[in-house]
């Protein structure tokens, strides 16, 4: 395994837990140190909408409401810089998955750091409820936001 080079291979995969468990995740990238500082330090809940700043471009929060969609209606995205760590707040949240080797070639919006890829299902889903989160890695195709109604949700966006 690897080229030899003695380093352990650069393997990720895509995440679901507790909040209470998110400190045992830290050592897969440095800045879930200070992702974990911001979770102790606020009430998720308290949070105003909008776009807080942690660590400049590197790290920040998403606080936003989103439509509830059905899995038909759900857009499989990817980014190549950030990844997400997702946490509904007001209801459960289904995410489709996909790993993005399987996806097929869509435009990559640099700007937003983000393909689309419409219209695809995705291959299989998981739930998170209010106190978890799931992270979605770079090579994690992902469907957020099926829920049966509108879902309240923090959505951190890390350097990958």
């Amino acid at each position: 395994m690897g080229g030899g080079t003695g380093e352990a291979p650069n393997i990720h995969i895509m995440i679901i837990d507790t909040l209470d468990n998110f400190s045992k995740y830290s050592a897969m990238n440095p800045l879930f140190a200070d992702v974990e500082k911001f979770l102790a330090e606020n009430d998720l809940n308290a949070l105003e909408e909008g776009k807080y700043e942690i660590k400049g471009k590197d790290l920040f929060v998403n606080v936003t409401t989103a439509k509830g969609r059905t899995p038909e209606e759900a857009v499989l995205e990817t980014h190549r810089v950030m990844l997400d760590i997702q946490i509904p707040l007001s209801c459960e949240e289904t995410f489709g998955y996909t790993p993005a080797e399987d996806l097929p070639e869509a435009e990559y919006n640099e700007a937003k750091d983000i393909t689309k890829i419409p219209g695809l299902a995705a291959q299989s889903y998981v739930t998170c409820r209010p106190g978890m989160f799931a992270v979605f890695f770079p090579q994690d195709g992902h469907a957020p936001c099926i829920a049966q109604q509108d879902i309240k949700k923090v959505i951190f966006k890390v350097k990958a």
